[in-house]
């Protein structure tokens, strides 16, 4: 397989695919409920999704796509070559704001993460990651993370983490907020996976998350020297919806048990 051919593909058809977005904010763009009116799908979308479905499938015929928007294959496990694409990974903010959403694709290969991707479509950056060549952003080398304090570190969390849920224990999560030096959200789980890989925040984690929202991200993080995976300290299931946390190395091991897990 020629990972470098494959790379300079991807990047290519990201760019073109945004280039397409930015373009439609100047039409008018249909907003389609899926299950709750936060949870929203536009015909940019779909459109952007087959996109990506109609160029892969003419380069690389071979291999397979699962998508957001269910217009790749039917994906039961990951052998072989699957891409996984989110076409615009916080559509609430394209809607509302126009800016501060993604394109995210990860390629894996019989399961395991070859080349990932985060490409902030309005400010033009591209965090790209091929497995064991580090990252970059916009060409230029992205460093290891180094270790951070606590006290120190900017979290990614929204508001839900703070409201009582089955899931986590509210007063140690309540606990976290008041301990770190700030949290931040951002309404899109790969612009904030972007932000730990570059060191803008020093962790994020998501009650439930798929595939297209993290496959790209988990590639670059293993890069750059974050760590994936779930809120009890396990590897991530690209087959299933599952919690999900990235922090840097530092913090990882006390976020989950001091903090995150009930």
């Amino acid at each position: 397989m020629d990972v470098h051919a494959i790379d300079q593909f991807a990047q290519k058809t990201i760019r073109e695919a945004g280039e397409r977005i930015k373009h439609s904010l100047n039409e008018t763009i249909k907003v389609m409920e899926k299950s709750s009116s936060s949870d929203l799908v536009t015909n940019m979308d779909m459109e952007i999704e087959q996109f990506f479905v109609k160029e892969v499938n003419e380069a690389y015929p071979e291999h397979r796509i699962l998508g957001e928007e269910g217009f790749g294959d039917s994906i039961q496990h990951l052998n072989g070559v699957v891409w996984i694409v989110d076409p615009i990974d916080g559509t609430t903010n394209f809607i509302n704001q126009h800016r501060n959403f993604c394109i995210t694709l990860g390629v894996y290969v019989d399961g395991m993460g070859m080349l990932g991707y985060i490409y902030q479509v309005m400010t033009g950056e591209m965090i790209a990651a091929v497995q064991g060549q580090g990252a970059t952003i916009n060409g230029q080398p992205i460093p290891k993370l180094p270790p951070v304090r606590f006290e120190d570190a900017l979290i990614g969390v929204n508001a839900s983490w703070v409201a009582p849920n089955r899931h986590i224990d509210h007063e140690r999560v309540t606990k976290l907020i008041q301990r770190v030096r700030g949290t931040r959200s951002y309404g899109s789980a790969a612009l904030e996976i972007s932000y730990v890989v570059t060191g803008r925040l020093d962790a994020y984690f998501s009650m439930r998350l798929s595939a297209w929202d993290v496959a790209g991200g988990m590639v670059i993080a293993q890069e750059v020297g974050a760590i994936c995976g779930t809120l009890h300290g396990k590897p991530f299931d690209l087959m299933k919806k599952q919690p999900f946390i990235i922090a840097n190395a530092s913090l990882y091991k006390e976020l989950i048990e001091d903090y995150l897990v009930k």
